[in-house]
Parts: C-alpha cells; sequence; structure tokens
C-alpha cells in the first residue's frame, strides 16, 4: 500500500465518507454478538417446541380411539352424505314442480272461484256424476289403501 500526502481536510472527508459507508469495527462485532445470542434463543424455543410436539404425540397415541367409535363416526358422515343427496334430490324436484306450476296456462273466468280446477286430467264424467271411481284414466284399477305404500315401515 502507497502512501500519498495529502491535506488534512481532504483526509478527513474521504476517512468520513468511508465510515458513512461501511461499518465500523466495533458495530460489526457487536453485530455479531447480538446475532449469536438471537441464534441460541431460537435453539432454546425450537428445543422447548419439538419437546412439546412429543409430549402431544404421546397424549395422542395414549387415548386412541376405539373401532366402536369410529366405526359410528363412519356412520354417521356417510348418512350425513347421503341425507344431502337426498335432499338435493327433493330440492330438485321441487324446482320441478314449480318450473310445470309456472307453465300451466291461467285460470278460465268462466268457471266459478269455488270449484276446484283439474288441470292434469281430462274431465271424467264418472266424477260429475258423484259415484266414486274405482279406475283410473286409462282403465287401470285405483290402488286399494291396503296395498298403498303409505303406510309406516
Amino acid at each position: 500500500m502507497k502512501r500519498a500526502l495529502m491535506p488534512a481536510p481532504l483526509r478527513r472527508a474521504v476517512r468520513g465518507w468511508f465510515d458513512s459507508r461501511y461499518v465500523s469495527l466495533a458495530d460489526h462485532r457487536q453485530d455479531i454478538k447480538d446475532t449469536l445470542r438471537e441464534v441460541q434463543t431460537l435453539g432454546r424455543e425450537v428445543t422447548a417446541l419439538r419437546a412439546e410436539i412429543d409430549g402431544l404425540r404421546a397424549r395422542v397415541a395414549k387415548a386412541g380411539v376405539d373401532q366402536a367409535q369410529a366405526r359410528r363416526w363412519d356412520d354417521a358422515h356417510r348418512l350425513a352424505q347421503e341425507t344431502a343427496v337426498a335432499m338435493d334430490g327433493v330440492l330438485q324436484n321441487e324446482v320441478l314442480l314449480w318450473q310445470a306450476v309456472d307453465r300451466l296456462p291461467p285460470p278460465d273466468p268462466d268457471r266459478s272461484a269455488s270449484q276446484p280446477v283439474d288441470r292434469l286430467s281430462p274431465p271424467d264424467p264418472a266424477r260429475s256424476s258423484g259415484q266414486p271411481v274405482d279406475r283410473l284414466p286409462g282403465d287401470t284399477p285405483a290402488p286399494s289403501p291396503e296395498r298403498s305404500s303409505g303406510g309406516s315401515a
């Protein structure tokens, strides 16, 4: 390294510039000490967390779940899924029903409001005569109450 004679004000300006751009040796040593303390603290925290995880794993292994309880949970989950699928079907059918109701023609103004309007089937002469109907449209016998599927299972 060569030394050159410089005026004192220029030397102070250059040293000030270097000092402002670089960390002094004492500051650098202090930063290293602080970083080392931080790493040691983090190491202790990681060790404590690992011990806590091991303790929790031991508690879980000791508790365990019996097979009967697991089967009940599985059955409940399966039933919940089946119920959700069934409800989805019911809601889709309800939408279809309301769409069909919306497509119906408006009521006939000539009919009185007290008479029910049967828009789904043609007029039946047996109904208008007051006689009981034992056949459905198309000559199929009406189901008897004993054979209906509405009973309790």
